[in-house]
């Protein structure tokens, strides 16, 4: 006899939220908020060390280091703030609380509908990703940064590495002001 495929039901077991069935990666997500200002830290020296690399990764192309640099990123920060890999990384502004966990991928704060206890309208076991970022932007030195608006997303640039953009960005930036600031030596 042939096996009958599931069919599809509205009936959802109790005890089987999304929250429940990610709960690892959801405690570790939390986690990252509550150490928010150490994580910062963290990622201010692997920027640095990533800027310092920037010959490097001119020499061997940044499109051919692209792919290896995405399989580390993902696994990194898939594992510390269950990340989606949306290109354009907004954690250090938005104390380590990565907005695209948001159910509605709000960017620039929570939505009419968090509830009184702080969690969200649309997963009520989970706290609102924005409230979360908030609690982690205060134990930020750059806490004020998560007042900037964000863009909208970009989904081109979805599975990208936002850790290879930022660092061709403060190099091009650096390259930019050196001449400058040779002119006001001279």
């Amino acid at each position: 006899m042939k096996n009958k495929a599931a069919r599809p039901t509205s009936y959802v077991p109790a005890g089987a939220s999304h929250v429940r069935r990610t709960g690892s990666r959801y405690t570790l997500r939390r986690w990252s908020v509550r150490h928010a200002g150490f994580l910062e830290k963290v990622y201010r020296f692997f920027a640095e060390i990533f800027l310092k690399l920037h010959w490097l990764w001119s020499l061997i192309g940044y499109a051919r280091v692209e792919r290896p640099i995405v399989f580390v990123e993902k696994a990194v920060k898939g594992f510390m703030f269950d990340c989606r890999m949306c290109g354009q990384c907004t954690l250090s502004e938005t104390g380590m609380s990565c907005p695209m966990n948001c159910p509605k991928g709000l960017r620039n704060g929570p939505c009419g509908g968090v509830r009184a206890d702080g969690n969200c309208e649309i997963e009520p076991d989970m706290p609102c990703v924005w409230v979360e970022a908030w609690k982690g932007s205060r134990l930020m030195q750059a806490g004020d940064n998560i007042r900037a608006v964000q863009e909208p997303v970009d989904f081109s640039l979805r599975g990208t590495s936002a850790w290879l953009r930022v660092t061709a960005a403060k190099a091009a930036e650096r390259d930019a002001a050196a001449p400058a600031a040779k002119e006001r030596e001279g």
